[in-house]
């Protein structure tokens, strides 16, 4: 099963959006508060590439960027393949 990590925060309507469409998957997930832990957002920064909105996503290790990627991965059929890794 993928390793999957979001980036996320309080009260974000586009973390919540993102959260649902993998709990539709029945994947698992890791989620870090960026807004309640300064170091998790300083390591969003770096591996996002500086990247400042959330939610953030990796898949694998792999940046699959904001909300509306992870939305475009799956209207293009390709996240099940990346949650099937």
């Amino acid at each position: 099963m993928a390793k999957i990590e979001i980036y996320s925060g309080d009260f974000c309507p586009y973390c919540s959006k993102a959260k649902s469409l993998l709990k539709r998957k029945g994947v698992t997930f890791t989620e870090y508060n960026v807004r309640k832990d300064m170091a998790r957002q300083s390591e969003m920064l770096e591996r996002s590439g500086g990247a400042r909105t959330i939610p953030q996503i990796f898949i694998n290790d792999h940046h699959v960027g904001g909300c509306d990627d992870l939305y475009a991965l799956e209207q293009r059929g390709e996240l099940d393949t990346l949650l099937g890794e």
